[in-house]
């Protein structure tokens, strides 16, 4: 594994609040503040430390529509996978997106400032895509969990 029980500690203390100063961190995992930023340092440069991000309200930010898609292509070549994933991530209005097995490709979490952004969005995005069977749209109710937290397996200590 690329942590210790001691990275496992922080991994979870940084999951729950990142905006803790290296003293507190290093305070809770046993070790100095100096110590416990080289591990984050190391942590982060290996990429199991991806991203430090606070999680924004689409509703407080004006963006109170929020949608859940799920997407077919036609064909699942690898050059229209790429071509999707470039405009997934170049898209403001996609949130988070997943390329996934199942009954479709792809699930897309979008926000928007009313339905009928949304379905400019839609248009624009999926009916003139030439590469897109079809979508299907379910729209978020209720917020009932928003995180990004992982469960961090506690690596052996023998």
């Amino acid at each position: 594994m690329l942590y210790d029980r001691t990275d496992a500690r922080i991994l979870e203390i940084v999951q729950r609040n990142n905006r803790l100063t290296s003293e507190v961190i290093g305070e809770t995992a046993g070790l100095s503040a100096t110590a416990c930023q080289r591990r984050l340092k190391r942590l982060r440069s290996k990429g199991i430390i991806e991203a430090d991000v606070s999680i924004v309200s689409a509703r407080a930010v004006g963006r109170p529509i929020q949608m859940l898609v799920l997407v077919t292509l036609e064909r699942k070549r690898s050059d229209v996978i790429e071509k999707l994933n470039k405009a997934i991530k170049a898209s403001v209005d996609v949130v988070n997106g997943f390329y996934i097995a199942g009954d479709a490709d792809l699930a897309l979490y979008i926000t928007a400032r009313t339905m009928e952004d949304y379905e400019l969005f839609a248009r624009r995005f999926f009916h003139e895509n030439p590469e897109i069977r079809n979508f299907k749209t379910m729209v978020v109710m209720n917020r009932v969990k928003t995180g990004f937290a992982i469960p961090v397996e506690m690596p052996d200590s023998g």
